[in-house]
């Protein structure tokens, strides 16, 4: 059975501007990543606990083509996507999420 997928809106706002940093770097780039991280909240709501829980109640899926985590959280049956971060960013602004 596959879980809901929420997307919060700061993690919609780093999906937007990844988009338009790859469409900027070379168009079709940013459909690319796009494609990538559908493929991965697929795979998330399919089988929420196959990636690590680094810290509680958090999971992390880093998508390999791109360097970005998807941080979430999984309550019932619904997957909650808090960030889609950037793993180039400063790490503490990981943390402050």
């Amino acid at each position: 059975m596959k879980y809901i997928l929420e997307i919060k809106d700061e993690a919609n706002i780093e999906i937007i501007e990844a988009y338009l940093y790859y469409e900027e770097k070379r168009f079709g780039l940013g459909e690319e990543f796009l494609d990538h991280l559908n493929n991965y909240f697929e795979r998330i709501i399919t089988n929420p606990e196959h990636f690590p829980q680094k810290r509680k109640p958090y999971r992390e899926a880093f998508i390999k083509r791109f360097p970005f985590l998807i941080i979430y959280e999984i309550t019932d049956k619904k997957v909650t996507v808090y960030s889609v971060f950037n793993t180039w960013q400063n790490p503490e602004k990981k943390i402050k999420r």
